[in-house]
C-alpha cells in the first residue's frame, strides 16, 4: 500500500458506539464488494474453529448466527462445515451427502470438474477405500455470507492416513501419509451446489515412495484416451497484448483492498522485491509438499521457482473472504485463485514443455495491522504435471492409474 497510509488497517464504517464497534457483515457487503470480489464474515456470530479440537468444538454453546434454511442441530455455518465431514468421512456416513449437497452439485478439483451427487459419493467411497483410516483435522474455517443468499466456506484440513489398498496412484503400500487440503463449498438451504477442492496430491505422492512424472504420465495417458477433444481455447497470458499488467492501488485501508493490492503486486505484476512491504520479518509460509519457507529470502524464491515455471501466466483472483479475529486489525483471510498460462521455463516442474496449464489454488492468511504474518498455499501439483504431460504421449510406464 501506498507509504502515505497508515500500517493500520481501519474500519471504513462504524456502528454507533452503543450497538457495537465493529462493522456488521451486511455493512461490509454493502460498502466494500462492489466488485463481488471480496466478502466478509461476522465472527461474532460464529464458533470459529481458532485453536479448539474438535472433541473441545462439539461441546461449544449454540452461537447467535441464524442459520436459515439449515437443520437446527448446526450451532452456525462453521459447525456445519466441521460435521458433516466428520460425520461422512470419519464415521463412515456416507450417505449424509444425501442430505447436505445438491443433486447437481458442480465439484472443481484442479483441471476437472466432477458434475453430480453420484460422483461426489463415488469419489468418497474409492478415497476411504484406499485409505480407510483418514482423519480430516479442521484447521480453520473461513466463511461469510454469499451473494446468492446463502453462505460460502473456504474449509483448510490437515488429514493424516494408511495407504491399505491400491488407489489410483498406484498398488497399496501401508505407508502413512499427512497432507493438506483446502476446500471452497458454496451452500444453501443446507446443501452444498458447489464445490473447489485442492489436494497437496504431490506430496502424497512423493510419501508413498512413487514418481511423480511416471504416475502424471500414467493419468495424462487415461484421459487422452478417454477424451481426444480440444481442451484449452487460447493464451492466457500476465500482459494483455502488448500492454503491461496494471498495477493496483488499494482504495481504502481496509483488509480486503489490503490483500488486493498485495496479490497483484506480488503474483500479478512479478515485483517479489515487494515482499517486504506486505510480509512481516519473520513470516512463514507453508508451500506444498510439506515445505515451510521463513523469511523474505525464502518467500521471493518460492515465487521466483514457480513463475519460473510459467514466466507469462496470468495471476486472477476468484474470490477473497475474510474473517475478523479477536483484536481489532486481526484476519483470517482466505484467497481463491487460478495461475494460467504456459509451461514455457525451468523452474519448480522441471524442463519446460510449452504445454497450457491451469492451476486452481487456495491460500489462507493469517494478517495484522497489514502484514501477513502466515500463510498456507494449497494446490495440486500433481494435476499440474499431468497437464505438462496431457499432450505428450508417453509409453514408458504401464501403471494402471484412473482420473
Amino acid at each position: 500500500m501506498s507509504k502515505k497510509k497508515s500500517n493500520k488497517i481501519k474500519e471504513t464504517k462504524k456502528e454507533p458506539e452503543k450497538e457495537s464497534n465493529k462493522i456488521k457483515s451486511k455493512d461490509r457487503s454493502e460498502n466494500m464488494n462492489q466488485d463481488n470480489i471480496v466478502f466478509y464474515g461476522d465472527s461474532s456470530k460464529v464458533n470459529a474453529v481458532d485453536d479448539f479440537d474438535y472433541n473441545d468444538h462439539i461441546k461449544r454453546g449454540k452461537s447467535s448466527q441464524n442459520l436459515k434454511g439449515f437443520d437446527d442441530r448446526y450451532n452456525d455455518f462453521v459447525d456445519y462445515i466441521l460435521t458433516i465431514t466428520h460425520n461422512i468421512w470419519e464415521e463412515k456416513g456416507i450417505g449424509i451427502i444425501y442430505d447436505t449437497y445438491h443433486n447437481n452439485v458442480i465439484m472443481h478439483t484442479g483441471s476437472n470438474h466432477i458434475k453430480g451427487i453420484q460422483s461426489v459419493i463415488s469419489g468418497t467411497l474409492q478415497t476411504l477405500h484406499s485409505f480407510p483410516d483418514r482423519k480430516l483435522i479442521g484447521q480453520n474455517v473461513i466463511w461469510s455470507k454469499d451473494k446468492k443468499d446463502g453462505y460460502l466456506s473456504s474449509h483448510r484440513i490437515m488429514s493424516t492416513a494408511t495407504n491399505l489398498r491400491d488407489s489410483n496412484f498406484g498398488p497399496a503400500t501401508n505407508k502413512k501419509v499427512n497432507f493438506r487440503t483446502a476446500v471452497d463449498c458454496a451452500a444453501k438451504n443446507n446443501r452444498i451446489y458447489e464445490e473447489w477442492l485442492v489436494r497437496d496430491n504431490l506430496w502424497i505422492i512423493k510419501q508413498l515412495g512413487f514418481d511423480p512424472h511416471e504416475v502424471a504420465k500414467a493419468l495424462a495417458d487415461k484421459e487422452r484416451q478417454s477424451d481426444n477433444f480440444q481442451d484449452n481455447f487460447g493464451i492466457d497470458e500476465s500482459v494483455d497484448g502488448q500492454l503491461f499488467p496494471e498495477r493496483y492501488e488499494a482504495n481504502d485501508e481496509s483488509v480486503g483492498e489490503f490483500m488486493k493490492e498485495m496479490l497483484n503486486r506480488i503474483y500479478k505484476c512479478k515485483l517479489f522485491n515487494q515482499v517486504k512491504d506486505y510480509y512481516a520479518e519473520n513470516a512463514v509460509i507453508h508451500y506444498i509438499c510439506n515445505k515451510d519457507l521463513s523469511g523474505y529470502d525464502q518467500i521471493q524464491g518460492m515465487l521466483v521457482s514457480l513463475f519460473a515455471s510459467f514466466p507469462s501466466a496470468n495471476y486472477s483472483i476468484d474470490r477473497i473472504t475474510c474473517n475478523q479475529k479477536g483484536d481489532e486489525n486481526e484476519w483470517d483471510v482466505a484467497v481463491r485463485w487460478k495461475l494460467r498460462g504456459l509451461n514455457e521455463g525451468r523452474g519448480f516442474f522441471g524442463e519446460p514443455t510449452g504445454e497450457p496449464v491451469e492451476i486452481l489454488g487456495i491460500s489462507h492468511f493469517h494478517v495484522k495491522n497489514n502484514k501477513v504474518l502466515e500463510e498456507w498455499v494449497t494446490f495440486d501439483g500433481l494435476d499440474v504435471l499431468k497437464q505438462i504431460y496431457l499432450n505428450k504421449e508417453d509409453k514408458t510406464t504401464d501403471l494402471d492409474s484412473e482420473e
